[in-house]
């Protein structure tokens, strides 16, 4: 059922979502250094002010690689949360 081309295609997304992985698995690397630094110190696991930053930069930055901005925003807000909640589970009560 699937030909040259499409296997292709297919070989890139593969190669991609290799790469996405890749790439979050060190964002997370990053994002447990600062959960671990925002525990030592006391200070909030989640920063509002930081948080709207990134999603107006995220959305600009989709919308120079014409990609959709409400998916770059729901897919940033979904990592920020999981970040948040790896950071809410580093503080000591």
């Amino acid at each position: 059922m699937t030909d040259e081309t499409l296997r292709g295609y297919r070989r890139s997304i593969d190669n991609i979502d290799a790469a996405l992985v890749h790439l979050l698995a060190e964002r997370f690397k990053v994002t447990q250094a600062v959960g671990r630094y925002k525990a030592e110190t006391g200070l909030p696991p989640a920063d509002p002010g930081r948080e709207e930053e990134q999603i107006a930069r995220l959305r600009r930055l989709a919308t120079e690689a014409e990609l959709d901005p409400e998916f770059s925003e729901k897919f940033l807000r979904f990592i920020i949360d999981e970040v948040i909640r790896h950071h809410r589970g580093m503080r000591t009560p």
